[in-house]
């Protein structure tokens, strides 16, 4: 007997309508906008986790080599009196003195970014000082050779050229870094130029006084404070994502959203730089795991245990003016300004 089957009767599924996909409500502009906003947090997630991640995995690797490094950083920490004494000697050139200042330097910095150690009392002293745009445009052309009245003059010609090459090296790096921090600024202006209207605007859209009931009311109130907060704090960014969560009615002209989306961009590219820093940098902590990492951290206690041996010996030479001579003579012959 032949039972009819009723779902025979049914439609493949690959024939039915398929429903049209729901676009996002507002115009182009508001949705780039809103999703502009989204990538920018998501982004600012991935940063905050990858650094939690990064500071638990430093955590548990330095337990296993802490010792060894600590040793390394009492070696480092002990160099800094009889290099400071060295320099009250008037034993040294003025070349010379330059060099024991570097590897004040040089050992003040290796402290600070390879064990996180504080050194900021060390490099405030000796590192050169910064000048401000107003100072750099009153003072004369540093490119120039130093002046018959510098201390330089009184050098040797070969140590007057090496301290000419030098200053200027410096000179041209300060700049550049003066022109990135002035580029820096403006981008900063230009971004914070409309946070006014920016405020007001959220300032229409949710004040409390809008709201029809005590529950609306106690809301908008509660949102206004975090707006307010932003505002007075210049957070544009607070500002732009409760903008995106106001919804299509919000009455923004297409032309600041577009701006606002290009501001958007730029802090996800600013963003992508600072993840990819924070994983491959040398700042960074992308740690392996296993016998991998147990190999690597036998090795590394090796080389601290072998730099704690070197840092001991050359302790031993600086607190002597010829064996300091000497070792800055081979630091200078091997290319290096620090230890």
């Amino acid at each position: 007997m032949n039972l009819h089957n009723p779902l025979a009767d049914l439609p493949a599924a690959n024939s039915l309508p398929k429903p049209a996909g729901s676009e996002a409500p507002g115009t182009p502009a508001q949705r780039a906008f809103r999703e502009a906003v989204a990538r920018v947090e998501g982004l600012r997630q991935r940063l905050r986790e990858l650094r939690q991640e990064q500071a638990e995995a430093r955590r548990r690797y330095w337990q296993q080599v802490g010792p060894a490094a600590q040793a390394v950083v009492q070696a480092r920490r002990a160099l800094f009196a009889p290099l400071e004494e060295a320099l009250l000697l008037g034993y040294f050139s003025r070349l010379e003195e330059r060099q024991i200042t570097e590897l004040l330097l040089g050992n003040a910095r290796a402290l600070q970014e390879r064990f996180g150690e504080d050194a900021t009392d060390i490099l405030r002293r000796y590192a050169p000082r910064r000048r401000s745009a107003a100072e750099a445009e009153a003072a004369p052309d540093t490119d120039a050779a130093p002046a018959a009245d510098q201390p330089t003059a009184s050098l040797p010609p070969q140590e007057q050229a090496a301290a000419y090459a030098q200053a200027r090296r410096k000179t041209k790096a300060q700049r550049a870094q003066e022109v990135a921090e002035q580029a820096a600024r403006q981008e900063q202006e230009l971004l914070l130029s409309n946070t006014k209207a920016l405020y007001r605007q959220l300032a229409r859209l949710h004040h409390p006084d809008l709201a029809r009931d005590p529950a609306a009311q106690q809301q908008k109130t509660t949102l206004m404070q975090r707006i307010t907060e932003a505002y007075e704090t210049d957070d544009l960014y607070t500002l732009l994502q409760l903008l995106a969560e106001s919804g299509p009615a919000s009455p923004t002209d297409d032309t600041v959203l577009a701006r606002y989306t290009l501001a958007l961009e730029r802090q996800q590219t600013k963003l992508k730089q600072q993840l990819n820093e924070l994983k491959f940098g040398d700042n960074g902590f992308m740690g392996t795991s296993g016998k991998k990492r147990e190999q690597e951290i036998r090795q590394l206690k090796r080389h601290l245990r072998a730099e704690t041996e070197y840092l001991t010996q050359v302790l031993h030479a600086v607190q002597d003016p010829a064996g300091l001579r000497q070792l800055l003579r081979e630091l200078a012959a091997a290319g290096h300004d620090t230890v």
